[in-house]
């Protein structure tokens, strides 16, 4: 498998995971980049990082 088909979903995962001004607002728009990446695991995984994500 390609390396950049694998890094380049999980750069936009942290980019998503980073919008908004509030812990509320990094987590849903972290769920929503994970959800469209990887369905609902990645709805989990991209919530998790949008509220680590400072």
């Amino acid at each position: 498998m390609n390396r950049l088909s694998i890094a380049l979903p999980l750069a936009g995962l942290l980019a998503l995971a980073a919008c908004g001004s509030n812990d509320t607002e990094r987590a849903a728009t972290g769920a929503l980049g994970g959800a469209v990446v990887a369905g609902p695991p990645g709805a989990l995984v991209g919530g998790a990082a949008g509220t680590l994500v400072d």
